[in-house]
């Protein structure tokens, strides 16, 4: 079963929580992230109740589509990233969002220097926080890797993702 990542205004709207998944270009960990909660979500029935995007530090991808190793590892797991575009996090994230989850430590610490806001820092985390039982605290980034690079990607995500959702249900009752 395919399940499509789309973001829906609509969805966002009425969302009770609201994830954000975030890597250095938002091509290839933050959206494998992204589709693999997302398909969770519709999963357990949740996706009309939880609103998940993705975005990155940096600016060199915008508007373009995840990497294509990215794509063909998540399609292989029932998860289609086609619909996705590249985009960069921005101030108004951080009050827009619950969770913004940093894929690795250069990305929090990028993010905690753009989020201003002592308070708002607080919903910065890193995501494999979500996962304890995993000895790796930081999602790699496969981008200058081979193919088996973006299976152990999905393989961290796929964990966390679990982590996160438990997380979610219990602390928002969901």
């Amino acid at each position: 079963m395919f399940v499509s990542s789309q973001r829906s205004d609509e969805t966002k709207a009425k969302a009770m929580v609201k994830v954000l998944f975030v890597c250095m270009g938002n091509i290839c960990r933050s959206p494998m992230a992204e589709g693999v909660f997302r398909r969770m979500l519709e999963g357990v029935g949740l996706h009309e109740k939880v609103y998940v995007d993705s975005a990155g530090t940096h600016s060199y991808h915008i508007g373009g589509p995840p990497d294509p190793r990215s794509q063909a590892t998540a399609q292989r797991r029932g998860v289609d990233l086609r619909s996705l575009r590249a985009r960069r996090v921005t101030s108004a994230d951080f009050a827009e969002f619950d969770y913004v989850l940093a894929m690795d430590q250069d990305n929090y610490e990028n993010l905690v220097e753009l989020c201003q806001n002592a308070e708002l820092q607080q919903r910065i985390q890193l995501f494999l926080d979500f996962a304890p039982d995993l000895p790796e605290r930081e999602v790699p980034d496969p981008y200058y890797g081979g193919p088996t690079g973006f299976d152990r990607v999905m393989d961290l995500v796929e964990e966390a993702a679990q982590g996160l959702l438990i997380h979610i249900r219990e602390h928002h009752r969901l």
